[in-house]
């Protein structure tokens, strides 16, 4: 009769985790890419993760239509929500959204990156914007909404290690989930993000000198400094 409870037991298990594998692995999931509102719909795929939508959207102002690309698809490993926006030098705005979910083609409903709103909250910071062959003097920046740090960003080339792959150097506000990101953006881009709390202020002559008779800067010009360091490379 012992035996006989645990068989039956074991069988149950066994059937109830059968099931529930099939059940994950049978995750249907929404499957598109979109630039600009053009589309090219490839069904729909499957996973035993999640499904995902992201929207990044790179806005300038001497275009009159922005830089925006939506892919839909299945998870590879495990997702994770990501939500931060940043306005740089020259005006220029990166909105950036992923959302996760795990249902059934949950992932069909079209997101949109949520703007910053124009009230300014405060902070302000050294504004910039530089691409190869381009130089810009960083100037102050009123930050508005939730973008509350000042934020330097480095771009490069996606595959390339070398430091003449850098492609863009910029700095502005930028929302507290936009610091110390290292990922690829809209597919061709490598960005590494570098945040402050406030305006970056340089060195005062107060400032205790180091062992090598060089005075120390604050943690908030770092940067800026990083920034202007690499102006070298992209003229």
């Amino acid at each position: 009769m012992f035996w006989s409870s645990v068989s039956k037991s074991l069988l149950a298990v066994c059937v109830f985790t059968e099931f529930a594998v099939i059940f994950v692995e049978s995750l249907s999931c929404e499957n598109s890419m979109c630039t600009n509102g053009l589309c090219q719909p490839m069904g729909t795929c499957n996973t035993s993760k999640s499904c995902f939508s992201q929207t990044q959207e790179f806005k300038m102002p001497e275009l009159s239509t922005s830089l925006s690309v939506q892919q839909k698809g299945c998870s590879l490993d495990e997702c994770t929500g990501l939500a931060f926006s940043a306005t740089l030098g020259d005006q220029r705005t990166f909105r950036y959204d992923q959302r996760c979910c795990t249902t059934d083609k949950c992932n069909q409903v079209d997101t949109k990156p949520s703007q910053v709103p124009a009230k300014a909250n405060g902070v302000q910071c050294l504004a910039c914007y530089m691409e190869a062959g381009r130089v810009c003097i960083p100037t102050p920046l009123k930050c508005t909404g939730s973008e509350t740090k000042c934020v330097a960003v480095i771009g490069t080339a996606v595959g390339s290690s070398s430091p003449l792959s850098v492609v863009m150097v910029g700095s502005g506000c930028a929302t507290e989930s936009a610091c110390n990101l290292n990922m690829t953006v809209l597919d061709f881009v490598n960005i590494r993000t570098f945040c402050s709390s406030g305006f970056p202020v340089l060195p005062t002559p107060s400032s205790a000198p180091d062992g090598l008779g060089l005075r120390s800067a604050s943690i908030s010009t770092v940067p800026v400094l990083i920034s202007l360091l690499l102006l070298k490379v992209l003229v």
